[in-house]
Formats: structure tokens, sequence, C-alpha cells
């Protein structure tokens, strides 16, 4: 017996970053199902059943597929969770909300699949990535100051690991006392005209759910003077690539980010 004998066999996925994690290592024969809003890889939404959103789940549906092991993400799936332990299914929910948590989360999802060793290669090569680009970010005369925008009515600042990520892209991050909160109404800025005194050089929007929409951003009153629309610096980066906490955000995520803080650092050092 092995530990690809040992791990579960028939995995439902409620969030991308785990299908994603599992084509990469190769496992995805074990997927038996998928979130609905899996983009990522663009063919796991032809070869396995959509069983969920993020919020709701066919639970039946679920079961049908005989599942030996559900994998989530966070405390907003604790209801989903629930009803399928209730119904004698293992649950795993992971609420990784930064970018060490994320390493903690994929690494141990590899071990499950018993891919341990392949995924500490693949996360070893992605953390020394992210500190090649910390290394061209020291090198900045001028950090922007950035304001991402995860929702738009209300206005929430983006969540930890995405904050950390513009961080180590070269940017600051102008609510980094929001983005250590882990429940998105805890990032709620009711009063835009503190984003206006905040003054950010960049904005960068990632509305889960919806198209972002920089023109919208720009005509907003009272706006015209922050320097990010003054000088056209807005800025979406899809929601798939940047709010997915596991592989998306280590690369294409950050990836993205940098390039944007570069092009600004080059017009204002």
């Amino acid at each position: 017996m092995t530990p690809l004998d040992l791990g579960p066999q028939r995995i439902v996925c409620l969030t991308e970053e785990a299908t994603e994690w599992l084509y990469l290592l190769g496992q995805e024969q074990r997927i038996v199902g998928i979130s609905g809003y899996t983009v990522r890889p663009r063919r796991a939404r032809l070869e396995k059943p959509k069983v969920s959103a993020f919020l709701t789940a066919k639970i039946d549906k679920i079961l049908a597929l005989q599942p030996d092991c559900v994998f989530g993400f966070s405390d907003l799936q604790a209801d989903i969770a629930a009803l399928l332990i209730r119904a004698g299914v293992q649950v795993t929910i992971f609420n990784q909300r930064s970018v060490d948590e994320i390493f903690a989360m994929l690494y141990q999802v590899a071990a499950m699949v018993g891919q341990a060793e392949a995924g500490i290669a693949k996360l070893q090569t992605w953390r020394a990535e992210l500190e090649a680009i910390q290394h061209k970010a020291a090198s900045f005369k001028r950090r922007p100051k950035v304001f991402f925008e995860e929702w738009d009515t209300p206005h929430i600042s983006g969540i930890r690991w995405v904050s950390e990520l513009m961080g180590i892209a070269g940017g600051d991050d102008i609510f980094p006392e929001l983005a250590v909160m882990p429940m998105g109404k805890d990032r709620i800025i009711a009063d835009g005209q503190t984003i206006v005194d905040r003054a950010p050089d960049i904005i960068i929007g990632s509305w889960c759910g919806k198209k972002f929409r920089p023109d919208t951003v720009s005509a907003r009153p009272d706006w015209q003077d922050v320097p990010a629309v003054r000088t056209g610096q807005i800025f979406e980066i899809k929601s798939a690539d940047i709010l997915q906490p596991g592989p998306a955000a280590l690369t294409d995520g950050v990836a993205q980010l940098h390039r944007i803080m570069v092009n600004w650092e080059a017009e204002h050092a």
C-alpha cells in the first residue's frame, strides 16, 4: 500500500483553488465534482460535474457522486460542510487568508493525495519566484500607494493575501489595517471620502462575480483629484487570478500586480 492508495480517491472541490492544484499535481482523476465558478484550468469545466456555487451546493448531487472527501474554503461554507458531515461525508475546510497560509493549505492537500514531495517542489519554486519579485521591487525609488477594491457597493478593500502580494509586488496597500480582517464585512469602507483622502496612486479592481469598470470608478463624485484617477492608473485583475487563495494568486495574480507596479515606478522614478 502506498500514500497514493491511502489518500482520498473521490474528491469534490467546492472552490477553484483545490481543483487547480490537483490538476497541477497530476491528480485530476481523483476529482468527481467542482464549483460552478471554476475557470482554472479551463478543461476542468468540460471534464467535471459542477455541483456548487460558493455559498450554496447541490447536496443530493454531491452525495450521488459518493465522495470520500470534500474540500472547501472558509467559514462561509460552514453550512454546506455541516450538511455533508451530517450525511456522513468527510469534509476538510481550509481557511487560508495569508500568503503563508496559502502555502500551508497547498502542502496539506498535496500530502493528502500522496504528492508531498511533488507539492513541496512546486511550492519551493513559487516561493523563490515571489522572493525574486520582492527583490526587484526593493530597487524601486518610489513605491505607489495602492487601493485594491474587492467590491464596489459598498467599497470593500483587499483581503490579507492580496495586500501581502501587493507589498511583494512593489506597492503599499492604503488600507493595511483592514487587510488583516478575515471577513469582507469588516473591510467595508463606509465613506468613500476616506479613499479619496488616502490618495492612491493606483486603483486595482477585482469585483468577484462581475466585471470591473474603470470608467465607473473615474466618474465617482469627488474622485477626479485622486492621483490614480487623474493619471488613468486604474486596472482590473480578474477575480479568478487574484481572489482565489491558491496557485493562481501566487503566480498569475502577483505577476499582474508586479507589472502594474513596475510600469508605474518607471514613469515616476
